[in-house]
């Protein structure tokens, strides 16, 4: 997939906003949704995405984008204080060449734990949706 194309409204990141499919959900803005990433790199991995169609980051209105952000650093706080990891990353992929899999705007947040290995991305298994979603509800009981 190249950088710019036509936004495929099939993608699991809109059928999840659609909510077609289950995901486990930790918020939700008028802007944002947070969910856990599906396919973990580490215990506590999730996401948050714009309900708004877009590619990539650089296809968004920059308020959109600011919502989005704001959100993250939230969420980030949130899995900080839930899981007191070592350190925290803060992803975001634009176009396959940037290993972007999923063509719908998303930024990743991946706790980072000193002796646990990181699975790299687009490498994990697909993680039990009971165990997401008791994952999310320790995150959203550490939100404002």
């Amino acid at each position: 997939m190249s950088l710019h194309g036509p936004y495929d409204t099939d993608n699991i990141f809109a059928k999840i906003l659609r909510r077609e499919i289950p995901a486990a959900y930790i918020a939700t803005s008028s802007r944002t949704v947070a969910f856990m990433d599906a396919f973990p790199q580490s215990k506590g991995h999730c996401l948050v995405v714009p309900k708004m169609a877009s590619r990539n980051m650089l296809e968004m209105a920059r308020k959109d984008l600011s919502a989005v952000t704001d959100q993250v650093q939230v969420i980030s706080k949130a899995v900080q204080k839930a899981f007191n990891p070592d350190g925290i990353i803060v992803t975001q992929f634009n176009g396959a060449a940037a290993g972007q899999t999923v063509f719908h705007t998303h930024f990743h947040i991946i706790p980072r734990y000193t002796d646990t290995a990181l699975a790299g991305h687009g490498e994990a298994k697909m993680a039990d949706l009971a165990e997401l979603k008791a994952l999310a509800a320790q995150i959203r009981e550490q939100m404002p």
